[in-house]
C-alpha cells in the first residue's frame, strides 16, 4: 500500500458543542470531506458524479478534537469488491488518532439506483494507487 491519502478538515465554529468540542456527528462529516477529496484525486471523479452510497458506518471515538485543533484524516481502501469497498480512516490531530473509523461503500448504478459493479476505471485506480488486487466475482 502506498502512504495513506491525508486531507487537513478546518475545525469551523459550527462544528462546537458548548463544551468547544467537536459534536460526535460532525466527525462523519470529515470523513465525508476526505472520501471525496480521495475519489477526486485518485479516482478522477468529480463530487458530483460520485455514485457510492454508504451501506455501514463506524466510528470509535478516542479523544475530543477541540476549537484550535488542526485534524487531519488518513484513509485507505482495505477491500475492494466487486460492487462494494471498505474504507478505513484515522482522524488524528498532531498526530495523535482521535477517532478511527470504517465504511463499506457500495456502487450505485445511476439510472437504476440499484448497486452495481464497480466500472474497471475505478476499481483499477483504486487498486493501483492502494496495491490492493480486487476481488474477482465467482464465475457461474
Amino acid at each position: 500500500m502506498s502512504d495513506s491519502f491525508t486531507v487537513t478538515v478546518p475545525v469551523r465554529y459550527r462544528d462546537l458543542d458548548p463544551l468547544d468540542h467537536v459534536n460526535h456527528a460532525v466527525y462523519a462529516s470529515y470523513l465525508e470531506t476526505a472520501r471525496t477529496d480521495y475519489l477526486e484525486e485518485v479516482v478522477d471523479v468529480e463530487a458530483a458524479d460520485i455514485n457510492f452510497v454508504i451501506a455501514n458506518l463506524e466510528i470509535d471515538y478516542r479523544r475530543p478534537i477541540i476549537s484550535g485543533d488542526e485534524p487531519e484524516v488518513a484513509l485507505w481502501v482495505s477491500r475492494l469488491g466487486d460492487s462494494s469497498c471498505t474504507m478505513e480512516y484515522e482522524i488524528r490531530v498532531d498526530e495523535t488518532v482521535a477517532a478511527t473509523a470504517e465504511t463499506t461503500m457500495v456502487h450505485v448504478d445511476p439510472d437504476s439506483k440499484g448497486s452495481s459493479s464497480i466500472p474497471d476505471e475505478i476499481r483499477d485506480a483504486i487498486a493501483v494507487y492502494e496495491g490492493l488486487e480486487a476481488e474477482t466475482p465467482p464465475t457461474a
